[in-house]
């Protein structure tokens, strides 16, 4: 895995490789980021960089650990020594989360992501506490928000909500089944001083709302449809690609003529052609016209390498529907 000698220098070899690349990922990352405004980022993005099997997130001053599986855990131990070595001093590290072992006093945090102010539950909340390969694309929607209507769809903790309503939109509404996450969203448009009165929060299943939407002649100018993977496995492809259809074809018959729709999947099952195909054919079915505008993927610390393009897991489309 990272063995670069003969078999009696494997074990030192390895410790070396290991601080050298733990070191070269964070240094690629700090060069790019300014921490006044932005303090949470992927330090580690396994296979990308060179490091396979382990994903390091960072929350402030929380670093974040998950491995993929009993067998990466063994080969880094011990790792947290290693994290603390390889810190900048730019970025003092407290504390160390291992995502299988939930609960620790460091769980809760407050973070910038763009100069928005965002609550974390980094045991417990998915992905480690925020979706951070989304950051860039909360970006793309919040320059286009000011003075409209913004849906957000599967909104989890609001991130592209508050990001909206930061950025002037006239009128937020974050929907997701889990009611946890709504309040943590109500929560983060409070820390951000955002009106309640502007804000709408729905704990509701995103098709049973948009079937409510549809029926009521409601219309918003930019949604955005943000779910989780329809296609954990490959064999549930057939019944992912009917669900973004229907998904779709419900969110275009809402956004208003000339509005933004910007669909996201983040199953490496579903190829883009693919997924875009799910995107043309709904929006067709609803009678709408579809002109796409751009096609982007996970924030620059969520790098893609050829050797592996199984990270290349996210898509985010953004177009207009007339």
């Amino acid at each position: 895995m990272l063995e670069s000698g003969g078999p009696g220098h494997r074990f030192a070899d390895a410790d070396t490789l290991i601080a050298e690349r733990l070191r070269a990922a964070l240094g690629r990352r700090l060069d790019k980021l300014d921490l006044s405004k932005t303090n949470i980022f992927r330090w580690v993005h396994g296979e990308a960089d060179l490091l396979p099997g382990v994903h390091v997130d960072v929350y402030a001053d929380t670093a974040v650990v998950r491995f993929d599986g009993a067998g990466a855990t063994a080969f880094y131990s011990p790792f947290e020594p290693r994290l603390r070595e390889a810190t900048d001093t730019r970025l003092p590290i407290r504390h160390v989360v291992d995502r299988s072992k939930r609960g620790g006093k460091a769980s809760v945090r407050e973070v910038l992501e763009n100069g928005a102010r965002l609550e974390v539950h980094l045991a417990h909340g998915q992905k480690g506490g925020l979706f951070i390969d989304q950051r860039e694309n909360r970006l793309r929607v919040a320059v286009r928000a000011r003075g409209k209507s913004v849906l957000n769809l599967f909104g989890y903790t609001g991130g592209f909500a508050v990001h909206a309503a930061l950025a002037g939109a006239r009128r937020t509404d974050t929907v997701d089944i889990a009611a946890p996450a709504i309040e943590a969203a109500k929560r983060n448009f409070e820390l951000n001083e955002l009106p309640l009165d502007g804000a709408g929060f729905h704990t509701v299943d995103a098709f049973e709302f948009l079937t409510g939407a549809i029926g009521r002649g409601d219309r918003w100018d930019i949604i955005i449809s943000d779910p989780p993977s329809f296609a954990p496995k490959k064999e549930a492809v057939p019944a992912a690609r009917r669900a973004y259809q229907r998904l779709h074809k419900m969110a275009a018959t809402i956004v208003t003529s000339g509005g933004l729709l910007c669909a996201a999947s983040c199953s490496s099952h579903i190829g883009q052609d693919e997924f875009l195909a799910t995107i043309e054919t709904g929006v067709r079915q609803a009678r709408r016209r579809w002109t796409l505008e751009g096609v982007y993927g996970a924030s620059f610390d969520h790098p893609v390498i050829e050797a592996f393009p199984e990270g290349k897991y996210l898509k985010f489309v953004m177009g207009r529907v007339r």
